[in-house]
């Protein structure tokens, strides 16, 4: 029995040790020394430690290129044009990137290793981009599964944003997890109200982030934001907005109607917004928009359940969100000035609405969506 126990103790400790022997030999033979980033040809330049990816390198002297998987490779979203040698393309960046990319020499910012000089292109919106400190303000279940987190930042920043933006919310170590991590989440909040960030956050089973959010994460906590990302917006168009969300989904489009109507934004556009949930457990701030609907002529809401059960009283639409999607685009909204599509939620969800909505006369390049990595 003690050999048994023993066995698999013995493999753990000498694959840690070999792990760290690596990190040491990695640290002190492939010491690369000072080296310089150059960003958009001479504009920008850092010197910085050489041995790091270019991702958390660059954040570490305040400028945040986006990602919405904070660094493990996973969401694609890091990417910036390379103009210098650094290598072959890695097989972890190559699913992300698209022949016309690859060709113009875009890669993931977290998978290039920062190992000699290099030159490099970014946007010049990203240097718009903070990190802010902040307070947590209010956490509320809305859902058994779903947060609604307002942070306030510290006084006297204020975050400018455009509705339909994210931020990333850095996590620090807790528990078993040792390196901090960030992590992507649409603003549910006014651009109106600078001093506040609203964050819809659904828990996942084993995710870093929304683990620490749903289990740890208090009232009067101190947290990091980094921000605004995105360009997923309202486009100033007189198209009838054909709005589609589940779950945290919610949240860009949250943040969107109420902008929309505070400043009175947009006034030709019609706002159908369509939101679907499996049974009455998964709908929330329905009271919330209903009161929007009947307070606002040109905004439309539709929730529908999927599965409601016998006991749950519901008198809504029923069936798959994309089913009552195009039998209100059959029948329902008028198509005289055109439609937009606007879309957050998983692959799959967004997916199947595009899918609806290109059949039922809506071109793709007409609709924007926001999918969940």
């Amino acid at each position: 029995m003690n050999q048994i126990v023993l066995g698999p103790l013995v493999v753990a400790g000498a694959a840690a040790a070999l792990a760290l022997v690596i990190a040491l030999v990695d640290r002190v033979v492939n010491d690369y020394g000072e080296v310089t980033i150059d960003v958009n040809h001479g504009k920008r330049a850092y010197k910085v430690r050489g041995g790091s990816p270019l991702l958390g390198t660059l954040a570490s002297q305040g400028v945040f290129v986006p990602s919405a998987c904070g660094g493990r490779g996973s969401c694609g979203a890091c990417k910036v044009r390379v103009l210098s040698d650094v290598g072959p393309v890695l097989p972890t960046e190559t699913p992300y990137l698209s022949p016309q990319e690859l060709a113009n020499g875009v890669r993931l910012s977290c998978q290039v290793k920062l190992k000699k000089d290099i030159a490099i292109e970014l946007p010049e919106e990203l240097f718009s981009v903070k990190k802010f400190k902040a307070t947590v303000e209010r956490l509320d279940d809305v859902t058994y599964d779903i947060k609604d987190a307002v942070f306030r930042l510290d006084e006297p920043a204020e975050i400018s944003f455009t509705s339909g933006q994210y931020v990333q919310l850095v996590v620090p170590p807790y528990g078993t997890i040792k390196e901090s991590v960030q992590r992507a989440y649409s603003m549910a909040s006014r651009p109106g109200d600078s001093g506040r960030v609203e964050l819809l956050i659904r828990l996942v089973p084993g995710g870093i982030a929304t683990t620490y959010v749903h289990t740890v994460l208090k009232v009067g906590d101190r947290v990091e934001l980094v921000g605004p990302f995105g360009d997923f917006r309202v486009r100033d168009t007189p198209a009838a907005m054909v709005c589609v969300a589940g779950g945290s989904g919610m949240a860009p489009f949250k943040s969107m109607f109420y902008d929309m109507r505070e400043r009175d934004a947009f006034p030709e556009k019609e706002i159908w917004y369509f939101f679907g949930a499996r049974s009455s457990r998964d709908m929330f701030h329905l009271d919330e928009l209903r009161r929007l609907e009947a307070e606002w002529p040109r905004f439309h809401f539709v929730p529908a359940l999927s599965e409601p059960g016998p006991d749950e009283g519901w008198t809504g639409e029923t069936g798959l969100i994309t089913d009552v999607l195009e039998r209100y685009i059959k029948d329902r909204i008028a198509k005289d000035k055109g439609l937009e599509g606007y879309l957050c939620g998983s692959p799959g969800m967004i997916n199947a609405c595009i899918a609806v909505m290109t059949r039922n006369g809506i071109a793709e390049g007409d609709v924007f969506y926001d999918k969940f990595a």
